[in-house]
């Protein structure tokens, strides 16, 4: 009889296998890493058409390093936050290199750039200086810092998605990484209004935009991104059926034994 007997640990694999096949998938992991863009494939040779839209883009890269560099000055002047002369310092300090990285394309490709803010900047600037305390200045410039790049995140994900010339594709790319740095850096100060942010024009056809939506990526979507046509349980059940032949298939060795 003791031949027959199926040793408690096979047992307790076993066990633990199926309750591990047959428990419900858990949510995403909070720790999932976030992939950072690589810099293979983008040149810097000034090859490619440059469109009315490329040129007003690096136009709107220069006029922003305008107004944010002496914005972020002024922070680190006027605040009393420490937080928020921190974000001012970083904010200045990138937009330099984002400054010369502008010129540098614009030099290339023969694109005259300003060299003072337009007329709402000069007033967003004109606002802060004249912020009657601290406490108000900050609120200023961390609201109108947090509008502005919101405006132009936009603009950079249509000039990176559709520009044919090289050198503004690679401007495109390094400006949403300053600015996606730009709008954390704001909103990690806790105190942007997020209520007065402008809103997103409403879709003209929900559901139906620049990606292609087919059925297949909607039924991927409800299941968690399966292969279609195979829903978990079915994917569990064949995996349960496979671990009940391989216990009967040892069962049948230890009694041969």
């Amino acid at each position: 009889m003791n031949a027959r007997r199926i040793p408690r640990w096979l047992v307790g694999t076993l066990a633990l296998t199926m309750a591990f096949l047959l428990a419900p998938a858990g949510p995403a992991h909070a720790d999932d890493k976030v992939p950072i863009p690589p810099n293979t494939g983008l040149t810097d040779k000034g090859v490619g058409t440059v469109t009315a839209a490329d040129r007003d883009f690096v136009i709107k890269v220069r006029l922003a390093g305008l107004w944010e560099i002496p914005a972020g000055n002024m922070a680190q002047e006027k605040s009393e936050n420490p937080a928020v002369v921190k974000i001012g310092k970083a904010i200045a300090e990138q937009h330099v290199s984002l400054d010369n990285l502008d010129r540098k394309v614009a030099k290339k490709l023969g694109i005259s750039l300003p060299n003072k803010p337009n007329g709402d900047q000069e007033v967003w600037l004109n606002e802060m200086r004249n912020a009657p305390t601290p406490a108000q200045f900050d609120q200023i410039f961390i609201d109108r810092l947090r509008a502005a790049h919101g405006k132009i995140f936009p603009a950079i994900g249509t000039i990176r998605a559709s520009t044919r010339n090289d050198s503004v594709r690679l401007l495109a790319q390094q400006t949403n990484q300053f600015v996606m740095t730009h709008m954390t850096l704001l909103e990690s100060s806790g105190i942007v209004d997020y209520a007065a942010l402008p809103t997103a024009p409403a879709p003209a056809a929900p559901g139906q935009g620049p990606v292609p939506v087919d059925n297949q990526m909607l039924v991927a979507a409800t299941e968690g991104g399966n292969v279609p046509g195979l829903s978990n349980t079915v994917i569990l059940l064949v995996l349960a059926a496979a671990l009940v032949v391989g216990v009967i298939t040892t069962m049948r060795i230890f009694r041969a034994r």
